[in-house]
């Protein structure tokens, strides 16, 4: 995370603030009517006779009453001195030495530069994080927020092991989990940018705040080198705090003040949360293992491995063609798509599933096929990472007129809002309000299925490796009977269509250019005129439970469910739409 210089000063003020509050606490000890200088000669010789009973406690008035301003015009002194005082066993002197490398680290961004590059001072404020007493262990983390103001220091943070020592500690806080979570509103109103304010103890919030701080500054070589055990453990209690802020976010609770009793306002931003999740996530075991594109390639063309080929030769981005379930003479372990239908748990009714679904889906936002380095498409994402879903980019919920042949959509202030501001962030009354759009006839499509569900991710992953592309994006349709979703369009991708659950009937229409199109281009071109088409120039296709259709690139087509009940099937349709993007050759 890319501290800004607006908190650097916030910081150097509390913290100096904190500083001089401490020396005019503590004047009664006898030091305060002594010049500074007579006091660091009173400091290097306590340091030098340490071995001596009454030493630490002339080391400790010593520090106390050494000023601020003797600190910033005298740093080289005080500063070379700070390894003996971060390691000393008396808790109050290893505590005011931590305090005195966070107001140093605030001075300047020089001297920040400086106590990072000092090996040893570093390695004292690690050894200081590893302190099984409160105040300094709560100094030393202080002191980590006000180094990480640059990434100099986040950097020397991360090479002698401080992340480590920061996880560990807050996971040793007993009964921080269940604490109450809520949002705070800040100045640029983003949802993702709302603060995350956490219980009323400070402590473990710093902990928590110093550790995602520098979670987000490693690089994934550091990542990777955090303990597994360690790694899984933090990640899996930010996943739970994920979830409360998450609902926070849905049902728009969010605080304006920040006058709130008993509860502490951290720095710690929602996108920041998301980002330090997906970094963890990057180097977890629980990372979705891709499907081998032969398993891939079985459970959609079938046990011949003839079938592949012909397809390829035959159809490949030339006609569309019908793969039925019957034909592929599956094994159950073939079936890919059977643990994501599962977990559905569909049945012939309204779908339940759908709130639930959507309730606990976040914003997936457009990643270039060829970009190779994810942590730059972190830094592109920025405040926006981490909100609910958002209209049109995620999730769109419209239906075909079939008289006037246009698109409607449901939520036609949410798509008036993406025109005017840019996007539309869905609420939990809109989600609970897709269900009601459904029983009136209009389909619900979700965008990014390969973002959000690990059994979908696998076989896209495996699918874009059978054909030799950098990735395939995947769409969820779920249509009421007797309706249609989408008008008639063509693609600029070639599509897997996928019939899970119901059946759909699908028309396709003659290609009317001879030039396929190309990957992004303009939206308006991918519609089609409804000219006269003779019915023997359409192609009509039932897909049923288990059927896949292979629809190439720039080829028209349309879908619609009927009612139901005369065939036997539940009249609704629930299929995914796997894209393929062909991107064109290297010049």
């Amino acid at each position: 995370m890319e501290t800004h210089g607006n908190e650097r000063t916030r910081r150097k003020r509390a913290r100096t603030s904190e500083t001089f509050s401490y020396h005019h606490r503590n004047k009664s000890l006898g030091l305060e009517h002594a010049d500074a200088d007579t006091i660091f000669a009173l400091l290097l010789a306590a340091i030098f006779n340490s071995h001596r009973p009454d030493s630490l406690s002339l080391i400790e008035k010593c520090l106390i009453n050494l000023t601020p301003s003797f600190l910033s015009q005298n740093p080289n002194s005080i500063l070379s001195l700070l390894p003996f005082i971060l390691t000393s066993k008396r808790a109050e002197i290893a505590s005011r030495g931590a305090e005195i490398v966070g107001a140093a680290s605030l001075f300047s961004l020089e001297m920040n530069e400086q106590i990072a590059l000092d090996g040893e001072i570093v390695k004292g404020l690690v050894a200081a994080l590893g302190s099984s007493t409160r105040n300094v262990l709560m100094a030393a983390c202080n002191a980590v927020l006000d180094m990480s103001t640059t990434s100099v220091a986040r950097q020397r943070l991360l090479e002698l092991s401080a992340l480590e020592s920061l996880m560990f500690g807050f996971l040793q806080v007993p009964k921080f989990s269940g604490m109450p979570v809520s949002i705070c509103s800040v100045d640029d109103g983003s949802v993702a940018c709302c603060k995350i304010r956490i219980g009323e103890d400070e402590f473990p919030v710093l902990l928590l705040t110093a550790s995602i701080i520098l979670i987000n500054s490693c690089s994934i070589e550091q990542l990777e080198m955090i303990p597994r055990s360690l790694s899984e453990t933090f990640l899996a209690f930010l996943k739970k705090l994920w979830a409360e802020v998450h609902n926070e976010m849905l049902l728009a609770n969010t605080m304006k003040s920040s006058q709130e009793a008993n509860i502490y306002i951290s720095d710690i931003r929602i996108n920041i949360l998301a980002e330090s999740i997906f970094r963890l996530s990057i180097s977890s075991s629980q990372v979705t293992p891709t499907l081998p594109f032969e398993v891939v390639k079985r459970s959609i063309f079938g046990l011949r491995k003839s079938s592949f080929e012909d397809f390829m030769l035959t159809h490949w981005e030339v006609s569309p063609f019908l793969i039925q379930r019957l034909s592929r003479a599956l094994n159950e372990g073939d079936d890919i798509f059977s643990s994501f239908v599962q977990s559905l748990h569909l049945t012939k009714t309204v779908p339940s599933f759908l709130s639930s679904i959507l309730q606990n889906l976040v914003s997936c936002f457009p990643i270039a096929s060829d970009e190779l380095d994810i942590l730059s498409f972190l830094k592109e994402v920025g405040n926006k990472l981490g909100c609910p879903i958002i209209y049109e980019q995620d999730i769109r919920v419209l239906r075909t007129e079939r008289q006037l042949k246009r698109e409607v959509h449901f939520f036609k202030e949410s798509l008036d809002s993406c025109y005017k501001k840019g996007s539309h962030i869905f609420n939990i009354d809109e989600v609970k309000k897709c269900e009601e759009a459904y029983k009136e006839g209009y389909t619900v499509a979700v965008r990014g299925m390969e973002f959000r569900f690990e059994s979908i991710a696998a076989i896209a992953n495996g699918l874009a490796s059978l054909f030799g592309q950098p990735s395939v994006g995947v769409n969820m349709y779920l249509t009421p009977p007797n309706s249609q979703g989408l008008a008639r369009h063509f693609d600029d991708h070639c599509v897997f269509v996928c019939q899970l659950f119901g059946t759909k009937q699908w028309t396709l229409f003659p290609q009317p250019n001879v030039q396929l199109p190309r990957l992004y281009d303009p939206l308006d071109s991918l519609y089609v005129a409804e000219a006269e088409v003779s019915v023997a120039e359409c192609r009509k296709i039932l897909l049923k439970e288990g059927d896949i259709l292979y629809v190439p690139r720039g080829c028209p087509h349309e879908a619609c469910t009927d009612n139901g009940g005369s065939n036997g099937s539940a009249g609704c349709s629930l299929h995914l739409t796997f894209g393929i993007e062909v991107e064109p050759p290297f010049e």
